[in-house]
């Protein structure tokens, strides 16, 4: 018996061990399960297979990658990009005919600002040395780096980086039509499904339903009437209380006593200005005086050191 306690004991023991590991949680599956991708690059997650690539599409592809048709033309054409730039030589809107001249305020706005009296030619410097992107130098470029020849490596350099060998450029955002679909004709199945639904113009029953003498005359089961029975209340309920008690005319008619008028009376006390005038107003009894603070409140009384 002991050797079979033993192994049962065992068995429960490495039970409890393996309900004890925590779960693995799918995210982990999720994200260490894939390839290794570098974000941010065009790589795909997943390799294109050649089959993939040799494929031929078929003419319902061939359709749906075709563009629409860009409706934009003559007078319905989208306004150039230029009106809608800032710091462009192009106009942002065109200018009224019967304005010719500046007013004078406006010539007086347009006048730059001029340097102080102060200001000398010299401390005059080109204003590219402050720009980036100009095509003014920044600083001057020294002879021999201007007649210098370029080297294979820097014309390597200086090509830009080709596109991939199965790049294909942005398709237009309109989608042409086909000519045969423009001048195909509908066949009969579609005629007949294009036609509306012939509705019935009446006559239509009334809206109320007459109710049968049968139905008139008929008793409920007694089955009916359990169901239609509504639930009782346990026994010893209670309904709730009113938030008004009404008093009754016992209480009406009822007298105080002497003891409950004695309580009831309020307290009368001195004003302060009769009290001033009075030097024992506030004197301390002698059994105060005489009295002596217990251990628990003197204790209480010390204050916490921290």
């Amino acid at each position: 018996m002991s050797v079979e306690f033993e192994q049962i004991r065992q068995c429960g023991r490495e039970r409890l061990q393996q309900l004890s590991r925590p779960k693995e949680p799918k995210v982990e599956w999720w994200t260490n399960v894939g390839p290794n991708v570098m974000w941010g690059t065009q790589e795909m997650l997943w390799p294109i297979t050649q089959e993939a690539k040799d494929a031929t599409p078929t003419e319902r592809v061939v359709n749906l990658a075709t563009p629409k048709k860009n409706f934009q033309t003559g007078m319905h054409a989208g306004r150039p990009l230029f009106y809608y730039s800032c710091g462009r030589p192009s106009m942002i809107w065109e200018n009224k005919s019967n304005v010719k001249e500046a007013n004078t305020r406006v010539t007086d706005l347009s006048v730059p600002k001029q340097p102080s009296k102060e200001f000398t030619n010299q401390e005059i410097r080109p204003q590219y040395l402050f720009s980036c992107g100009r095509s003014s130098p920044i600083w001057t470029v020294q002879k021999g780096a201007l007649s210098a020849g370029d080297r294979p490596r820097t014309q390597s350099l200086a090509n830009p980086r080709p596109p991939h060998k199965e790049f294909q450029p942005s398709r237009q955002v309109e989608s042409i039509i086909p000519g045969g679909a423009l001048s195909a004709s509908a066949s009969e199945r579609i005629h007949t499904l294009a036609t509306p639904k012939e509705r019935p113009n009446g006559p239509f029953r009334p809206p109320q339903w007459p109710v049968t003498p049968g139905a008139r005359n008929a008793i409920s089961s007694t089955r009916c009437a359990d169901l239609a029975r509504p639930k009782a209340t346990v026994e010893g309920y209670q309904l709730p209380r009113d938030e008004m008690w009404p008093v009754t005319r016992a209480a009406k008619r009822g007298s105080a006593s002497g003891r409950i008028q004695e309580l009831c009376r309020p307290l009368v006390r001195a004003s302060m200005d009769h009290v001033q005038f009075n030097p024992d107003a506030f004197l301390v009894k002698e059994t105060a005086l005489k009295g002596q603070v217990p251990k628990r409140v003197e204790e209480l009384s010390q204050p916490i050191q921290r």
